[in-house]
């Protein structure tokens, strides 16, 4: 089980719901996280406001490429449209032994509904994968969760995480860290072809929030030790 302290997290655009949320609940649980993103400002914000959560400068700041470096787990939380270009610009970065972990889903609005966007590989995961050097495992995780929710300190999660990989040891690296969160359960789905699955879910979920007028949906799967 991987050691709080030992957990070097980094996360390129950091600075939206997700990745701030992502960011501050780590931090509670005692890793080492730095917000990164292209306008060092942004990040500094970003780290400030939850920092001033926290009651502690447990989480840092820099530029994307600062935080790619620095970290032993990648987190890419730039929205899908941007996601293979950012990439590109710093799959020459990452330090050896580090992992990807990609949250992204292509979704459009037409009319307020939402529609998935297959890319030609058959998810977002798949699609970054392929722009990612052989030596970069990508694992795919946090794509169905409410960020507006990760956000807020004062709530719990209670939810699972689907987490799916095509390196089995990078996947149990990802597990044990979410393990770490609470109100996490991650779950093992599978290769990353499962996140043509997954992804789905979330436009599943966008569209059942919206009807019910709530923001808190998630997923939970019963019947599991």
């Amino acid at each position: 089980m991987t050691k709080p302290d030992e957990l070097r997290i980094g996360l390129i655009g950091g600075t939206g719901d997700e990745g701030r949320g992502l960011a501050l609940r780590w931090a509670m649980a005692g890793a080492h996280v730095m917000i990164g993103s292209r306008s060092v400002e942004r990040a500094k914000s970003a780290a400030d406001g939850l920092n001033l959560l926290l009651g502690d400068e447990r989480i840092e700041f820099g530029d994307n490429e600062t935080a790619v470096t620095a970290s032993d787990l990648v987190l890419l939380t730039v929205p899908f449209d941007h996601a293979a270009s950012t990439l590109e610009s710093h799959r020459g970065d990452f330090r050896e032994g580090a992992i990807l972990i990609d949250i992204t889903v292509p979704v459009s609005f037409d009319k307020g509904r939402a529609r998935y966007v297959e890319p030609p590989e058959g998810s977002a995961s798949e699609h970054l994968r392929a722009r990612l050097p052989e030596s970069v495992p990508l694992v795919a995780a946090f794509k169905t969760e409410p960020a507006h929710l990760l956000v807020d300190p004062t709530v719990s999660l209670d939810c699972d995480v689907f987490v799916a990989g095509d390196s089995k040891d990078a996947k149990v690296r990802v597990i044990d860290a979410i393990k770490l969160i609470g109100g996490l359960r991650p779950i093992d789905a599978g290769g990353l072809e499962s996140c043509r699955a997954i992804e789905r879910m979330t436009v599943l979920l966008i569209g059942i929030n919206r009807r019910y007028k709530v923001k808190t949906g998630r997923f939970r799967v019963v019947g599991l030790e």
